[in-house]
């Protein structure tokens, strides 16, 4: 595959992540979604709902990773691509990891917890005890922006009930 082809299908399948953090924001999250590919096909969804879901680990890619997990039913994603809006943290890296992703594609950096290139570099360790090709800046403004609007409605929103109960 040329890397121009390459660039076209990362493209393709970083909007099918994207279309995973409609499900995120509906639940009023922060709009993170992934998916996992395996051949060519997408065999893992998620999207984030640690609030909705009373749950801290459900981050859109550790959904993604358990749905493609069952679909294949076995924990280890041996040749599967991971495509996620945003930079992974620290937790779902780890997850990637043990997954035996081949492949981590991401959207837009996290400068504050993102840990594969704004913090860590957590998959680059040496004592990491398997490798995972990555590829950032997919779609970046789009998945950047994403959230970026999501946060600016909710401090609008919370302007204006701040507003409210003042009186003003």
């Amino acid at each position: 595959m040329t890397i121009e082809q390459q660039l076209l299908q990362d493209r393709y399948w970083m909007r099918e992540a994207l279309s995973m953090a409609d499900h995120a924001e509906a639940a009023d999250e922060v709009p993170v979604g992934a998916i996992v590919v395996l051949d060519g096909r997408v065999i893992g969804r998620g999207w984030n709902h640690p609030i909705s879901g009373q749950d801290p680990t459900a981050h859109a890619e550790i959904m993604a990773l358990r749905d493609a997990a069952a679909t294949v039913a076995n924990y280890r994603l041996v040749g599967a691509d991971l495509y996620v809006t945003i930079e992974p943290c620290t937790m779902c890296s780890g997850a990637i990891v043990h997954a035996r992703i081949r492949r981590l594609v991401y959207g837009a950096s996290e400068p504050k917890s993102g840990a594969v290139a704004s913090n860590g570099q957590l998959l680059q360790q040496s004592w990491m005890n398997h490798r995972v090709e990555v590829t950032g800046g997919i779609e970046a403004e789009r998945c950047s922006e994403r959230i970026s609007a999501f946060f600016r409605r909710r401090r609008a929103q919370q302007k204006a009930l701040k507003r409210a109960r003042d009186g003003g």
